[in-house]
């Protein structure tokens, strides 16, 4: 489908919008919709409508450009936005001749479902029946979501709930990537203002660690991301890293990571201070070793460049680095993929995280959906599950985003007791993280498992010019805090 043209999805006698476009995106992931309520808006020969009855029965109609197909049937109203998503997707896989792996089941946190499902004493025969018969997923995806769960759990058995996380955003990039849909700024256009955001960040991180303090709040884990952390200078990095050491207590940490990211702003001098400064895990994020692939990109780096960065790594002490590699870059082939996977494995880090390419709309890949969808990125991910629980590492975290290509998932693999914490929590959504910086997220878990979010703006001149309004919305933080400060541990 054409991803400038917009499905008309008509919807009768239900708002059910959320699930039913999660459902296409599993069938047309780069495709745009026009929701509405009538049949007259019908605008083409490509449409669907999902129709429900006073009754309580149910149609759905799917055309893709012939004679259309119509599925009726019939569920209790607590199960109809399901039926309907069921009946929606099984039309559309004998339309397009498409099953998608992980079946119906939508959402980014497919272990949520298996680890509650655990913690209710389920046994995993008794697991997988549940959500193959709810879900359809295949039975690899299951076998993937289900050691996923049980390789996190202990982690989570450990999690203090009364802690909270902190995440550091340095939204910079040397240039932009074109999968890339993270709010991130070319180091070019953001060079004059980096002072001023530097300043404004630290003070940030002053405040929140006036609050933390004040609540008696313990940190638990430190994440810098981006962007690329690295991106900026040794000694621009020196300066926040030092305002995280004076505005918090580090003695309690129990992980402390910097994305050094990409290895084209990996040096020696900022290696040390991240490793002075009390980070003891990184990541060197290549994404692929084949030189062809990193320039269509627009990577600037070649793959011997990221060797030699994690190399340099090792020789500096660091003794636990994670990778991330992607499945499903644009020219990429299963070869290719192969052997990045191989050669990285050679290098044994500590972690690897396999992601799968996403098209958003925000990234330069997405006007060019139609060429990058035909990647083999199945068969790529299926050979990263073998190679890497072949190679000791098992599989920790999972995310699944929108608009991936084949419906696939993120999966980070690592070695027994490199475990990412911070990955593990962020995913769970059962801690307090504090965002501070540039588009940074604060994410607050109260006791009773409300969430609330409080956003930072996302672009640079907007956060340093709205600063002091911004740091109005820290009432809330203090107020959950105190709240969660008497909740006890696991």
């Amino acid at each position: 489908m054409n991803n400038d043209t917009k499905m008309p999805i008509v919807l009768i006698g239900n708002s059910f919008k959320y699930e039913i476009e999660a459902t296409l995106k599993l069938f047309f992931n780069t495709a745009r919709f026009m929701f509405c309520t009538d049949r007259s808006e019908i605008v083409g020969e490509r449409y669907v409508v999902a129709e429900v009855h006073e009754n309580g029965s149910f149609a759905v109609e799917v055309c893709l450009g012939d004679e259309p197909v119509i599925t009726e049937g019939e569920a209790a109203p607590d199960k109809l936005e399901h039926e309907i998503c069921r009946a929606l997707a099984h039309t559309l896989t004998e339309l397009t001749g498409i099953r998608p792996p992980w079946g119906i089941m939508t959402g980014i946190r497919p272990v949520k479902k298996v680890t509650e499902l655990i913690e209710r004493g389920l046994g995993k025969e008794q697991i997988r029946a549940e959500l193959t018969e709810r879900f359809e997923l295949l039975p690899d995806k299951f076998e993937l979501a289900y050691a996923t769960a049980v390789n996190q759990l202990p982690i989570l058995e450990k999690i203090d709930l009364s802690a909270a996380s902190l995440y550091v955003s340095i939204p910079f990039c040397p240039t932009r990537c074109s999968y890339c849909s993270f709010v991130s700024h070319s180091m070019d256009s953001a060079r004059k203002l980096m002072p001023e955001y530097i300043a404004a960040l630290c003070r940030e991180l002053e405040i929140m660690g006036d609050i933390v303090r004040e609540t008696g709040t313990k940190i638990d884990t430190i994440y810098f991301g981006g962007g690329t952390p690295t991106s900026i200078s040794a000694d621009e990095l020196q300066a926040v890293m030092e305002a995280v050491e004076r505005s918090f207590d580090l003695g309690s940490i129990r992980e402390y990571s910097v994305e050094a990211g990409r290895p084209d702003t990996i040096t020696e001098e900022k290696l040390r201070v991240i490793k002075e400064l009390g980070a003891s895990r990184i990541s060197v994020n290549p994404q692929t070793l084949n030189d062809d692939v990193l320039r269509v990109i627009g990577r600037q780096h070649s793959g011997e460049d990221a060797i030699r960065a994690f190399e340099l790594a090792r020789r500096l002490g660091f003794d636990n680095i994670n990778t991330d590699l992607i499945a499903g870059l644009p020219t990429e082939s299963a070869e290719s993929f192969r052997n990045t996977l191989d050669r990285i494995c050679e290098l044994s880090p500590e972690s690897i995280t396999v992601h799968t390419l996403t098209l958003k709309r925000s990234a330069e890949l997405f006007e060019k959906s139609s060429a990058n969808i035909k990647n083999p990125a199945a068969e790529m991910v299926d050979y990263s599950v073998e190679k890497l629980i072949g190679s000791g590492y098992l599989p920790y975290y999972m995310y699944r985003q929108k608009n991936t290509v084949d419906n696939l998932e993120n999966v980070g693999y690592a070695k027994k007791g490199f475990e990412s914490w911070y990955n593990i929590f962020i995913m769970d959504e059962t801690q307090t993280i504090l965002g501070a910086g540039c588009a940074a997220s604060t994410k607050l878990v109260y006791p009773d498992g409300k969430i609330s979010r409080i956003h930072n703006y996302k672009f640079p001149y907007e956060y340093i010019s709205r600063f002091d309004e911004l740091m109005t919305k820290k009432t809330e933080v203090t107020e959950c805090l105190k709240k969660i400060k008497s909740t006890p541990q696991k």
